[in-house]
Order: C-alpha cells, then sequence, then structure tokens
C-alpha cells in the first residue's frame, strides 16, 4: 500500500514533535513496534536501537544530553521522508553544532526504519560520552 504525503508528513511530524517536546506517546503513535534506529560513530548513542522503547530511549537521550533540534525540511520519497535538521548543544568548552538528515522508511503508515546521517561524526563521538547522563 503506497502511503500517501499527507500520511508521511503526519509520521515526521509526530516524531519530530515527540523529540522536541518529550511526548514518547506521540512518537511511539509513528513508530512500527520493530522499527530501528542507526546512528553512525562510536558515541554513547552510536550503532543501532531495536525496537519503539530503544528508540524512544535513544530520543530521551539525546534530549538528555541538551540537544537543542532546529528543523529544517521534510523531504518526501516514494516510501520514506527525510528530516532535515541542525542540532546544536553545548558542555563546557564542548560544542555540538552539526547538521542532520534523518532518513525514515515507512512500511504501511509506520515509520519501520531510521537512518541518521551527520556532518561532523567526529563530534558526536566526542559529545555523547559515558558518565555525563
Amino acid at each position: 500500500m503506497k502511503t500517501t504525503e499527507e500520511v508521511k508528513g503526519q509520521l515526521a511530524n509526530k516524531f519530530l514533535t515527540g523529540l522536541k517536546n518529550r511526548d514518547w506517546e506521540l512518537m511511539r503513535s509513528a513508530l512500527a513496534n520493530d522499527v530501528t534506529w542507526t546512528l553512525p560513530g562510536t558515541s554513547l548513542l552510536s550503532g543501532p536501537a531495536v525496537g519503539a522503547d530503544a528508540v524512544i530511549k535513544r530520543a530521551g537521550q539525546l534530549r538528555d544530553f541538551g540537544v537543542m533540534v532546529q528543523f529544517n525540511h521534510i523531504l518526501y520519497g516514494l516510501d520514506s521522508v527525510v528530516l532535515s535538521l541542525h542540532n546544536t548543544a553545548s558542555r563546557g568548552d564542548l560544542i555540538l553544532d552539526e547538521q542532520v538528515a534523518i532518513v525514515c522508511d515507512i512500511t504501511d503508515n509506520k515509520i519501520s526504519r531510521i537512518t541518521t546521517h551527520l556532518s561532523d561524526v567526529e563530534g558526536i563521538n566526542k559529545f555523547f560520552i559515558e558518565g555525563v547522563i
């Protein structure tokens, strides 16, 4: 079944609004139960998060680290959306400032796979470390 652009936009907005407002039930409503989220690098948050609970935990950790999410655009694909973001945060002298593209694959009108692409992988490796949150 083809997902309409309207539904893709609704899913993207639920994911983003859930992340920004820490509304995990709203985010969960956009996710397939077996969703996966991959993040590059070797940081505390890098690698795969498997399942809706793990995806929501990762989203919470992003916010716990103080990441501010600036939404730029939603880009529409055949069976996916891409969220174009600018993420920033600081801790002491350490600054996180990166462009982010989050690819959300959609299956059966739910986000089934999330793949994050970053402009500064080394920056997240330094920023998201054990013992901070």
